[in-house]
């Protein structure tokens, strides 16, 4: 993964799927928006002008773990759409572990007294932006990020 350049980080639902960027210093992670699913054509479309629009080097899949640490059904969910977003954009795909992203991300929402419509129009933006700061995080503290393999 390059370490300077825009990254998107992905919270990956099979409805919606929450988006995150950081800024080409790879410093900031801000929640960019819910993506809500239309269909492989649309999906791809709207992928494919993300990349470009945002000027990319990269894409950060949420992986969905177990607490012990073993994959589940929606982790092979998240990696085939990892090396479709590869295939896809010609960009390098990474997975980082999402445990808790949304637990915390509903917390935030709830201490901000939010609606419950509100909290969920934000929710799986947010969770994208921790899961993009935490693997950002882990790029600072080590010369290689804890990333849970490649596409």
């Amino acid at each position: 993964m390059p370490r300077t350049g825009r990254l998107a980080g992905i919270d990956y639902g099979t409805v919606r799927i929450g988006i995150a960027i950081c800024n080409a210093e790879q410093s900031l992670a801000s929640p960019l928006e819910n993506y809500t699913r239309r269909g492989l054509k649309h999906d791809a479309d709207f992928f494919a002008r993300l990349a470009e629009e945002e000027q990319l080097v990269g894409f950060v899949v949420g992986l969905p773990v177990h607490l012990s640490g073993d994959e589940s059904q929606k982790s092979i969910e998240s990696r085939e759409f990892g090396k479709w977003l590869q295939e896809l954009t010609g960009l390098p795909v990474t997975f980082y572990d999402e445990r808790f992203t949304s637990v915390i991300a509903e917390q935030y929402l709830l201490d901000a007294e939010l609606t419950k419509k509100k909290r969920k129009a934000r929710l799986d933006k947010l969770a994208a932006q921790i899961l993009l700061s935490a693997f950002l995080e882990s790029n600072r503290d080590t010369k290689k990020p804890q990333a849970l393999d490649d596409a």
